[in-house]
């Protein structure tokens, strides 16, 4: 009988454990889709914004931008979306860290996810250095 006790306990335990993790990926995915990953140029003359899954939520270039041409000033654009999304991959990373732990095979998974999406582009990429900026 002291067996069958044993594995009873060992099932529930083993179930409340599972529990915990699936509530921590369920609190992980809330607070992944609350963050926004933001840049700006030195300058602040353009300032971007991605959303959880690395879409352009905001764009916006004020009249100083407009100095540059087309080719230049695309090329900031993109090169601010991309640091928008590293900085949201980083943003990722650490709620990873704070609910399911980078660790596990979700933790894990999630991370590598963004971080292939999204790697760091190199700094000074298109000659501008864009500001930090972090939002949740």
């Amino acid at each position: 009988m002291r067996d069958v006790d044993a594995a009873e306990e060992w099932l529930d335990s083993w179930v409340a454990g599972v529990d915990a993790q699936a509530s921590r990926a369920v609190e992980l995915s809330r607070r992944v889709s609350l963050l926004t990953g933001e840049a700006r140029s030195r300058d602040g003359s353009i300032t971007v914004a991605v959303g959880p899954s690395g879409q352009l939520r905001t764009l916006d270039i004020g009249d100083r931008a407009l100095q540059s041409s087309g080719a230049e000033l695309s090329g900031r654009v993109m090169a601010l979306i991309r640091h928008a999304q590293a900085r949201l991959s980083a943003q990722v990373a650490e709620q990873v860290r704070q609910t399911v732990g980078v660790d596990t095979e979700t933790g894990r998974a999630v991370i590598h996810s963004y971080e292939a999406r999204f790697p760091a582009p190199p700094e000074g990429e298109h000659g501008d250095h864009p500001q930090d900026r972090h939002t949740r």
